[in-house]
């Protein structure tokens, strides 16, 4: 990675990073390197390549080209040393506990957490000898943690409640028992925060949502030290071999391009719709970092270029209620993902959080009336009249 791509304006970096012009055709977009194998040439040669004493391509499932560019891109905005790419922000996840923990571990968390995430700890890892917990606050990871603790994992904001956790304070305590701090920054991205510059060692992302930004690709990434990033990359691309595919991996490139451009749209947008709805009679609460009476604004002012593209109604009625209200939306499509250009709304409930139950929904938060919503690039004007309309059917319900 060249000096520029770390000095750079946030801006250049998303357009430059992990780019530059193919030299032996001129072309000045990355070229989609769509093959399953690369020739070496020679015996010696090869010999070197498989046992890791020269770098080079010779397996796309273990390193590609336009791949490649797509990690070196997202370790410059995150301010990385390395990065590598996953099939899937699952991949990500999975690979990386299963790189850094073993039987006997235990992995702290701050919840609530994406429903996957969370079921993966609890479902996946507990057969094979990892105790997962979750911590209720800071206050309270500190007072529990302990050595058998090797990961202390976290998402600020976190999904669905947009929670805000104090990112240095977290790195704090987890490198108080030498665990790793991990942090899943798919909802703010690097445009609004940077972990590592708050002492987190390992940051992720679900590439899928900000970092794509259309909608048409499914992939993960990992970013942090380049030692511990080369041990991923053998773990979970040569062992687990959950790999990045370059037609993706090119439609990331594209994406991250306008990344700045479009978090700056997406921020705009959620700022006015939670702005326009906090107070409204029909929901009971707005959740969302920028609003003053949200609990942890201060933390995410400090710790936040803007506020996010994220916002979460908890509406009075309950099941009935949220339903009411997404089937009467009309720009905001109903569907589970988020960060694309167009605005996205889902129940979490009964959609991404389902398997979690209801005890551990009641506890982080997650009620029946509870709505997210992805606001998108469109009109904030627009979204706010459609969302206008679909609490008139709202407070009809409640009427009748």
């Amino acid at each position: 990675m060249s000096d520029n791509n770390r000095t750079s304006g946030f801006r250049t970096r998303a357009v430059h990073a992990g780019g530059g012009v193919e030299p032996r055709t001129g072309a000045h977009a990355t070229p989609i390197y769509q093959t399953s194998t690369f020739g070496y040439f020679d015996a010696d040669r090869g010999e070197r390549l498989f046992g890791g004493q020269e770098s080079g391509y010779f397996y796309t499932r273990l390193g590609n080209p336009t791949v490649r560019a797509f990690e070196e891109k997202v370790a410059s905005l995150e301010g990385a040393e390395d990065a590598v790419a996953f099939a899937s922000g699952m991949g990500a996840i999975s690979a990386l506990a299963l790189t850094f923990l073993k039987p006997g571990d235990e992995l702290a968390f701050l919840g609530p957490l994406y429903g996957g995430t969370e079921g993966f700890f609890h479902e996946v890892l507990e057969k094979f000898g990892v105790h997962a917990w979750e911590a209720s606050d800071l206050a309270d990871l500190e007072a529990r943690v302990t050595r058998r603790v090797k990961m202390v994992y976290v998402e600020t904001p976190t999904n669905p409640t947009l929670r805000i956790t104090d990112l240095r304070n977290t790195a704090r305590i987890a490198h108080s028992v030498d665990a790793l701090a991990v942090t899943d920054n798919t909802f703010a991205t690097p445009y609004l925060t940077r972990p590592l510059q708050h002492d987190f060692d390992v940051v992720l992302h679900s590439a899928t949502k900000y970092l794509g930004g259309h909608g048409d690709a499914i992939g993960g990434v990992v970013v942090g030290r380049a030692d511990a990033i080369r041990e991923l990359r053998v773990t979970g691309l040569r062992h687990v071999g959950a790999s990045l595919g370059p037609q993706e991996a090119y439609l990331f490139l594209r994406g991250v391009k306008t990344l700045p451009l479009r978090m700056d749209a997406h921020c705009d947008g959620a700022e006015i719709v939670a702005r326009t709805f906090d107070g409204h009679p029909a929901i009971a609460r707005v959740y969302y970092p920028g609003l003053s009476s949200h609990v942890g604004h201060e933390i995410a002012a400090r710790q936040m270029k803007r506020f996010g593209g994220m916002v979460s109604f908890d509406l009075r009625g309950g099941y009935d209620a949220a339903k009411a209200f997404l089937n009467n939306l009309r720009l905001f499509v109903q569907a589970v993902s988020l960060g694309d250009v167009e605005s996205l709304s889902c129940h979490p409930a009964s959609t991404t959080h389902q398997l979690l139950g209801p005890d551990i929904l009641a506890r982080q938060g997650v009620t029946p009336g509870l709505v997210r919503l992805s606001v998108g690039i469109e009109d904030p004007e627009d979204l706010v009249l459609d969302i206008e309309r679909a609490l008139e059917s709202v407070v009809s319900l409640a009427a009748d």
